[in-house]
């Protein structure tokens, strides 16, 4: 039986996350400094390895390159996981290089084109250091979700931590998995994605329903992707929810 390592994950990032994420179970933050217990912060954690490629090397060999008629982005990004991704079990580097993928994703310069003037550079802060704890969300090959944490379900999570309405929330998660809303912005979520090694899937196709995203390996089962989260989201989502500190209105 495989033993997995539940040692206490500590990460230094470029910025300081917002101190009131410390309200989930299982995660301190001091400064620039994350501690998370996996314990305690995840609901499901039943692998701690990671596939990642190196965000230079994305940036340096993959972000520029355009797709063709016989070689679409996803098979870019595919060809360029399988040549220089490697497996980790080191949490840190992959919440580091998240946050170089989010950073990227998530800058504001894309605020003037986006068409949508509620949407402000602090809700892109909040998009960042959210979906930069999701990277630790795992799903494997054959469908399983193996690891879950509560930033699986964004809009209860960022309800919890920066005091939202549902309203809001809402708009910030369709935001994230929503690609933008811009083929372009697509194109730039899938290759960037290959450095946590795989692409962005989601177990939702509207705010309403809130069943998460997690990066997924090319080739991962969906059918048991969709089955293994409709079995357990209804309590989990109850239980991020419960961290609440106010009835946001």
């Amino acid at each position: 039986m495989t033993t997995i390592d539940t040692t206490a994950i500590t990460v230094e990032l470029p910025e300081a996350l917002d101190e009131r994420w410390s309200r989930l179970p299982g995660i301190q933050i001091d400064g620039r400094r994350i501690t998370i217990d996996p314990a305690d912060y995840f609901f499901r954690f039943e692998s701690s390895t990671w596939l990642v490629a190196d965000w230079e090397l994305v940036k340096a060999r993959l972000l520029d390159v355009e797709e063709t008629a016989e070689s679409a982005v996803e098979q870019l990004a595919l060809d360029f996981i399988k040549t220089h991704a490697e497996s980790t079990s080191d949490a840190a580097r992959v919440l580091r290089t998240a946050y170089e993928v989010y950073a990227y994703l998530f800058r504001d310069e894309h605020l003037a084109s986006l068409g949508l003037p509620q949407l402000t550079s602090d809700h892109l802060r909040m998009l960042r250091e959210a979906a930069t704890l999701m990277a630790l969300n795992k799903v494997e090959l054959d469908g399983r979700i193996s690891n879950v944490g509560p930033c699986w379900f964004f809009p209860a999570a960022t309800s919890v931590v920066f005091d939202l309405d549902d309203e809001t929330g809402g708009m910030l998660d369709e935001v994230y998995h929503g690609g933008w809303f811009n083929e372009h912005r697509r194109i730039e979520s899938v290759k960037a994605h290959a450095a946590l090694g795989g692409r962005l899937v989601h177990g939702c196709q509207s705010v309403p329903d809130q069943s998460g995203g997690v990066v997924a390996p090319y080739g991962a089962s969906m059918a048991a992707f969709r089955d293994d989260l409709a079995a357990f989201k209804a309590g989990w989502i109850k239980q991020v929810y419960a961290h609440r500190v106010s009835d946001p209105t």
